[in-house]
């Protein structure tokens, strides 16, 4: 049993096979950084395309914001009274009906309703009331955050003068 080390390490002088097929017990974390970037730049190049790009002139409010949900269903009406759904066109006879076929959409959620700013009051109010007798009864009017257009921001009352 008194077998001798040589100068390679192995028994007997010569090296042994079994020496090339150890395990390596290290995670290799190339690959998966390599993955997390790729993962991170769709990302950073996906987010600005989720939302929605129509181009309509809203009004200002001065009103404290509310959390957005995760998936918002945008109802706009553009300065021609067009309406769309996102980013679709729609008739205002198939609006309740292109509603329904929204992914994640149902009469318990919250419809956003954009309006640009040239749209008359009346106009507003009819698509309103298509979407409350499609049984949307949830809708939540979207404006800009700030200070209205020519209204003056509000000063500290001045100190009386003293005589």
């Amino acid at each position: 049993m008194g077998a001798k080390l040589g100068s390679s390490g192995a028994l007997g002088g010569r090296r042994r096979i079994d020496d090339d097929l150890v395990e390596a017990h290290e995670i290799n974390v190339t690959p998966f950084i390599d993955v997390m970037l790729v993962l991170l730049i769709i990302f950073m190049v996906a987010a600005p395309l989720s939302t929605v790009d129509l181009p309509v002139d809203l009004p200002t409010s001065s009103a404290t914001p509310t959390k957005k949900p995760d998936k918002p269903t945008y109802v706009s009406i553009k300065a021609d009274l067009t309406l769309a759904i996102g980013e679709d066109p729609v008739r205002r006879t198939e609006l309740v009906h292109a509603l329904e076929g929204v992914a994640d959409m149902g009469k318990d959620k919250y419809v956003f309703l954009r309006s640009d700013r040239a749209v008359p009051y009346g106009e507003l109010m009819d698509v309103m009331e298509i979407l409350r007798e499609g049984g949307y009864s949830k809708i939540k009017l979207v404006a800009l955050e700030g200070v209205p257009a020519g209204a003056a921001p509000a000063l500290p009352a001045a100190e009386p003068a003293k005589p």
